[in-house]
């Protein structure tokens, strides 16, 4: 019997989860388990799937993606597929958004050409009780014209050394930014604003994202300038920039690939 391979577009909440990858020893499930746990649900086949991108605890994703390859005796529809694994995920915060056939020669993650992320930041004296552990909550007031003007010298092609995780396992600290936006929308009408950067590329370090959000907030609370990103950015050193943001408000968006 011929295997398909399909591809899979995956919403997930990610609190609650060591992130994506299954690992040994972890005392919190992955998302990558209980997607696996489902295929097998479904067809009684224990099948390993292919990430674009492997999210880190607590992280959520609205547009992320996967592939595997499936040997299955009746004809299946992507409509079909998906309907079948979100029954098995109907106690997880995942759900399988799309499912489609694709090529055998597809490859979820060398095939990519471009990821989205968008960080969230909750900015307000109160905390949020409706999104806990989907916002980063920052009580005093962010300048986001100021972290705006400040993300500029971060785009373009660089050694992003500064902003990569110490444990960032890629062969080099470059990278090319193609976008890194900041907008604001009112959050609650009694003050509160919701600060969203948006940052795409084809790829990205190791809590790349989550380093560079930190680091543009000290920026929105006045302690840094434009030119102090820009110096920490050529100092090619972790210990040069700011803080990691947590892992609450970051949502990998979308990855995009070659069109057919």
């Amino acid at each position: 019997m011929a295997a398909t391979r399909w591809k899979l577009t995956i919403e997930y909440q990610g609190s609650g989860y060591c992130g994506w990858q299954r690992q040994q020893d972890a005392d919190k499930p992955s998302i990558q388990q209980a997607v696996e746990d489902a295929i097998t649900g479904f067809c009684q086949q224990n099948i390993r799937i292919h990430v674009a991108g492997r999210t880190d605890a607590g992280v959520h994703a609205r547009g992320q993606v996967a592939h595997f390859d499936l040997a299955y005796r009746r004809p299946l529809s992507g409509f079909d597929l998906a309907k079948a694994l979100n029954a098995h995920l109907r106690a997880e915060p995942i759900a399988i958004v799309a499912a489609e056939e694709v090529p055998d020669d597809f490859h979820a993650r060398f095939h990519a050409t471009n990821k989205l992320y968008t960080y969230r930041i909750l900015n307000r004296p109160a905390p949020p009780a409706l999104e806990t552990g989907r916002v980063w909550h920052v009580k005093k007031p962010l300048n986001a014209q100021a972290m705006a003007e400040a993300a500029t010298v971060l785009l373009g092609h660089h050694d992003f050394t500064s902003f990569r995780d110490s444990q960032c396992q890629a062969k080099s600290p470059e990278r090319t930014l193609d976008r890194l936006d900041i907008e604001t929308l009112p959050y609650d009408g009694q003050g509160g604003t919701e600060i969203r950067f948006h940052a795409e590329g084809r790829s990205f370090l190791h809590h790349q994202v989550r380093n560079m959000v930190g680091t543009l907030a000290l920026v929105g609370e006045g302690k840094w300038t434009k030119q102090d990103v820009k110096t920490a950015l050529e100092a090619r050193d972790r210990t040069k920039s700011g803080p990691t943001a947590p892992a609450d408000g970051l949502y990998l968006v979308r990855v995009d690939y070659p069109e057919k």
